[in-house]
């Protein structure tokens, strides 16, 4: 039964892996900016914060499954409206309507695997992030393959939609029956729900979940989605040579990621584990903007990826531990935090623009920092 909510995080790292190292080619299609991808990067993200609380808290006080496949299928249909944009509006349009999609579909099937086993939130956390290191290795290699055939991006979001399409209908025939079939939420269901969901952000250790899975995204999505343009623009290598950057990356991912699935269990203080790799990564990623030369940075930035390995399973499941019984409210609580972290891609668009790219990487320096800031003395893993 698990496997569904695996092929849906599957379905929507794919998509990221397309969209992430496709910026170069849709950005010479559409002649965008590095403010214009910046903004496709942060508005739609600011935007979702404002309509994901409201899913999520549904999601914990009505019927989960219903909006599962209602987010499937928008989903579907903003991978469609991608694959036909022709203006910078008309993307931007299209990924608006992707992120909350994505939301209703990604996020509440993560919180039904977590609800599957209670006791073991860090470790379906690493099977989760493996079964998203698969998708957004697959990507990469999917555009490649279009790309070596003479398509296109365009024709990758074609079948991407085909793929989502064939993904909820999987869904419809494995995911569990609601256990309310009322047609709409009493509206005092759903205020309960938000004032329970709320009262969380009174704990101190719920906020610090939250602000350390912001920041320790800067070394995982976010210098992900800038990852290909920094190797065409700064180091001035070609889009093949980036794609290798960007493959090696991702290859890199998918093996860590799978080893770390039985050694999180081994791990007796995962504080001690992030506050080690958030230190060495920040001289490696240091040493990555200041070293020159394609081999060099192409050796750091893999050294990057391995000491991250980890993070996101660990600080999700603790995320999830910390709101018992309330998996589907982590979507409200997050829009009180994601919207100034998804100002921080649109941050480094402006200052690439004004002071160039290789500048404006230093800011991702921010990620391991908070890490080593804000890290308890010891956290014992959970059993």
């Amino acid at each position: 039964m698990n496997y569904i909510y695996l092929l849906i995080e599957f379905l929507d790292e794919l998509v990221f892996g397309v969209i992430e190292t496709a910026w170069p080619l849709i950005r010479t299609d559409l002649n965008l900016t590095y403010t214009q991808i910046g903004l496709l990067l942060s508005v739609p993200g600011i935007i979702a914060a404002f309509i994901e609380p409201f899913i999520g808290i549904l999601g914990d006080v009505w019927r989960r499954r219903l909006l599962i496949i209602t987010g499937g299928t928008l989903f579907t249909l903003s991978l469609f409206a991608t694959s036909v944009s022709y203006s910078f509006l008309f993307l931007l349009s299209a990924i608006i309507l992707l992120n909350p999609s994505s939301g209703a579909l990604v996020n509440l099937s993560q919180a039904n695997l977590m609800d599957s086993d209670p006791d073991r939130h860090e470790q379906n956390m690493a099977r989760w992030t493996f079964a998203g290191s698969l998708g957004v290795l697959t990507g990469p290699l999917l555009l490649g393959l279009f790309v070596y055939l003479g398509l296109g991006w365009r024709e990758t979001y074609s079948l991407l939609t085909a793929i989502s399409a064939a993904c909820v209908l999987i869904a419809l025939r494995y995911l569990p029956a609601d256990k309310k079939n009322t047609p709409f939420p009493s509206f005092t269901e759903v205020f309960e729900g938000f004032k329970s969901a709320f009262q969380a952000l009174k704990r101190k250790e719920v906020w610090r979940w939250l602000l350390l899975l912001e920041f320790a995204d800067l070394m995982l999505d976010v210098i992900f989605s800038f990852l290909a343009l920094y190797f065409v623009d700064v180091v001035r290598v070609s889009e093949t040579q980036a794609g290798l950057a960007i493959t090696l990356w991702l290859v890199m991912g998918l093996i860590t990621d799978f080893l770390f699935i039985p050694f999180v269990d081994r791990l007796k203080d995962t504080a001690r584990y992030l506050r080690i790799t958030a230190f060495f990564e920040t001289i490696a990623f240091i040493v990555f903007l200041l070293i020159p030369g394609f081999i060099p940075k192409l050796v750091l930035i893999i050294l990057v990826n391995l000491l991250n390995t980890g993070w996101y399973s660990i600080l999700q499941g603790r995320l999830y531990s910390s709101l018992p019984g309330q998996s589907g409210s982590i979507m409200a609580i997050g829009a009180v935090t994601d919207p100034l972290a998804k100002l921080l891609p649109l941050l480094i668009g402006i200052l690439a623009d004004r002071f160039g790219l290789g500048i404006a990487m230093w800011l991702l320096l921010l990620g391991p920092l908070a890490l080593l800031i804000g890290l308890p003395k010891k956290l014992t893993p959970q059993t």
